[in-house]
């Protein structure tokens, strides 16, 4: 099992190529960026655990941006999305920018996705909440059309186009993997729908631990006619505890992503120490 490691990156927080590199020399697999345009102000206060949003919320950089820093900072750690928000997203731009990150980075890039939770920031790009997994579903459908296909077509309900030529292509074939957020049980059913793994958070208001669920994810896996190596779990939100950690792995868990402050080195190097150990333990 693989140890990786999110930030919302800022103006005041580690750039991503340090925070990559201090990533990659002890050991973490990869490095995640989550995903808000913006906040808006009359929604500030409907964080999904309760209370007001974070301000790194509202600060957080373009995940596209601060993964191809820290892909060029690195050899060898994974990039990913944390979540990228599809339902904002123009699926022939963001297909591009999949496939260019994925060039740049020589086949490193994890494209982690969601549908979001904040109402008035999707109405802000002209996207309905209530119509957002259709519309996340068909833009993921229609960039894989793009990303495999010289001359890509794609004709649903919400998006629409004609034969188009785009490139460049994604260095991994056919796609880079695609990690469906979301709790369960419709983030998996979205992951077997269209995904290549399901990335939940740990904790939800109806679980404690979703490594709980993950026998009824793998009896899902069954009834769809898929083997869980095809769509392995990336559990959000990992803790310094080594029991759990080992419990993860007995039960298939592939990677834990740790989440960690928009801070400076001083404060977040000897937590990456701390974790440089459990990973080494975990070997």
């Amino acid at each position: 099992m693989k140890i990786g490691a999110a930030m919302f990156f800022t103006d005041y927080s580690m750039a991503p190529g340090e925070l990559a590199r201090a990533l990659e020399e002890r050991g973490f697999d990869s490095v995640w960026a989550p995903e808000h345009s913006h906040i808006p102000v009359q929604g500030a206060s409907g964080f999904p655990t309760g209370g007001e949003i974070p301000k790194k919320y509202y600060d957080a950089m373009d995940p596209f941006v601060t993964l191809t820093a820290a892909a060029v900072a690195t050899t060898t750690l994974l990039v990913g999305t944390g979540v990228c928000l599809v339902p904002q997203r123009d699926p022939i731009q963001t297909a591009k920018q999949v496939a260019s990150l994925d060039q740049i980075s020589q086949g490193r890039f994890l494209f982690g996705v969601g549908n979001g939770w904040n109402e008035g920031e999707m109405a802000n790009h002209g996207t309905a909440f209530k119509s957002r997994h259709k519309l996340a579903r068909e833009r993921i459908e229609a960039m894989k059309a793009i990303w495999t296909k010289s001359k890509a077509e794609y004709h649903g309900e919400m998006v629409n186009f004609d034969p188009i030529m785009a490139w460049p292509k994604p260095v991994q074939k056919p796609n880079p993997p695609i990690l469906v957020g979301g709790a369960f049980p419709y983030g998996p059913r979205r992951a077997i729908r269209y995904g290549d793994g399901w990335m939940p958070h740990r904790v939800r208001p109806a679980y404690a631990n979703v490594a709980d669920l993950i026998p009824q994810y793998n009896e899902l896996l069954a009834e769809a006619g898929r083997d869980p190596a095809s769509l392995p779990v990336t559990i959000w939100g990992a803790k310094e505890d080594m029991a759990m950690l080992e419990r993860d792995r007995s039960l298939g868990v592939v990677r834990v992503i740790i989440s960690l402050e928009s801070a400076k080195a001083d404060a977040i190097l000897p937590e990456l120490d701390r974790w440089a150990d459990l990973i080494r333990r975990l070997a």
